[in-house]
């Protein structure tokens, strides 16, 4: 009876562990405008609209997410799908298409990222508040110092979005 009573417990645990991880995602889904600002070293430098679309495809555990930078000079779409990796870790892998997948963890209501590409280090979070998701990128490089176990890094660009939920 033990045993039984065991395995319905495991069974319910990655049930639970499982929706709660989607219901993130789930949060997210739907159309979002914003503004993107952009700071170089600390100074606002630019600034664009932006519409976020996150929807659910045919896969369970992928959605489509993607970004459309509506710059009157230089418009650009991003289309990328994120995938639920492993529930239980709170893994998600946002595919850029060519191979290019980010690792990203969710932690409560906030998927972080952290890469590296060309001795860049960038930073990555979407943010889920009430009726908003707040997406921020750093960039920085690694510094050098004496101190062999220690090492820091820039935080030389930002660039920060507070999507709110389109009517």
């Amino acid at each position: 009876m033990r045993k039984i009573g065991l395995i319905v417990f495991c069974i319910l645990t990655i049930s639970i562990s499982s929706s709660a991880q989607t219901a993130f995602v789930e949060g997210c889904t739907g159309n979002w405008k914003g503004t993107m600002y952009i700071y170089s070293r600390g100074t606002l430098k630019d600034s664009v609209s932006v519409k976020l679309t996150v929807a659910k495809t045919s896969d369970i555990k992928a959605w489509t997410w993607k970004t459309e930078y509506l710059s009157a000079t230089m418009p650009m779409a991003k289309e990328y799908v994120l995938r639920l990796k492993d529930a239980s870790k709170g893994i998600y892998i946002i595919d850029e298409g060519n191979g290019v997948e980010l690792v990203n963890y969710l932690f409560g209501n906030k998927l972080y990222c952290v890469f590296e590409t060309s001795g860049v280090t960038l930073t990555s979070s979407y943010e889920l508040k009430a009726k908003e998701i707040i997406f921020e990128v750093t960039s920085g490089k690694k510094q050098t110092g004496d101190n062999q176990s220690l090492i820091n890094y820039t935080v030389d660009n930002l660039q920060r979005v507070v999507f709110k939920k389109a009517e």
